[in-house]
C-alpha cells in the first residue's frame, strides 16, 4: 500500500535500480506473464486491472512507460534471464484474445534470445509441486514475492534457498525449446 499510495508508477520505478545491478534473474509465475517479458498492450490490461481493483490514482500510462523502461535491462548486459510459466498462464489471459495472441507471440520471440531460458511447467495430473505464489529471484541474495494483497522481499539467506529450490524442482518439470513453443502455440489455436 506504502509503494502504492501515489500511484502504480512509483512502483514500477522503484524497482529499476534492482533490475539494473542484478546479473542473474529467476521468475516464476502462476498466474501471469512476468513484467520483464510482457507486451506494451498486456502490461498495460494488467496495470489497468490493478489500478481499478485498489482504487489507485489512475496513472497507469506512466506505469506501463516505467516498466517498458525497465525492460531495457533484458537486451543489455551480460544479465541471464530464467523464466518459468505455469501452462494455465498461456491459457487464461489478460485483456482478450488478440492481446493475450500478442503476448504469446512475444513469449516465442523472448524465447529465442540467448540470454533468456524459458520454460513452461505442463499442465499434468501427477506432478508432486503444485503451483505457488509468483516470485522473482535476484542472484542469490533477494527474493521478492507478489501476493494480492502485498509484495513481499525476502532476503533471509535460509528464505532465499528455499525460493531457489523451488525454481529448481519446477524447472525440472517444464518444457523447454520446441516443446514449449508447440504448448504456446497451442494456446494460440485455442485463442484464435
Amino acid at each position: 500500500r506504502r509503494m502504492e499510495r501515489s500511484g502504480l508508477k512509483q512502483a514500477q520505478q522503484a524497482r529499476l535500480p534492482l533490475y539494473q545491478r542484478t546479473r542473474r534473474f529467476r521468475s516464476y509465475s502462476s498466474w501471469i506473464v512476468p513484467g520483464m517479458i510482457q507486451t506494451l498492450d498486456y502490461t498495460t490490461a494488467a496495470l489497468q486491472a490493478i489500478q481499478r481493483r485498489r482504487g489507485l490514482v489512475d496513472d497507469v500510462a506512466e506505469a506501463v512507460a516505467a516498466r517498458m523502461e525497465r525492460q531495457r535491462v533484458l537486451h543489455e548486459g551480460d544479465r541471464r534471464f530464467a523464466f518459468l510459466i505455469e501452462e494455465s498462464v498461456l491459457r487464461s489471459g489478460i485483456g482478450g484474445s488478440d492481446i493475450m495472441i500478442g503476448q504469446l507471440e512475444h513469449l516465442v520471440a523472448v524465447a529465442a534470445r540467448p540470454n533468456v531460458s524459458l520454460g513452461i511447467v505442463p499442465l499434468r495430473p501427477d506432478r508432486e509441486r503444485w503451483p505457488v505464489e509468483g516470485f522473482w529471484i535476484y542472484e542469490t541474495t533477494q527474493v521478492n514475492v507478489e501476493l494480492v494483497s502485498g509484495y513481499l522481499t525476502i532476503t533471509q539467506p535460509s528464505e532465499v534457498a528455499l525460493y531457489a529450490d523451488t525454481f529448481a524442482e519446477l524447472a525440472e518439470l517444464a518444457a523447454y525449446g520446441a516443446k514449449a513453443r508447440a504448448l504456446i502455440e497451442g494456446a494460440m489455436e485455442q485463442l484464435r
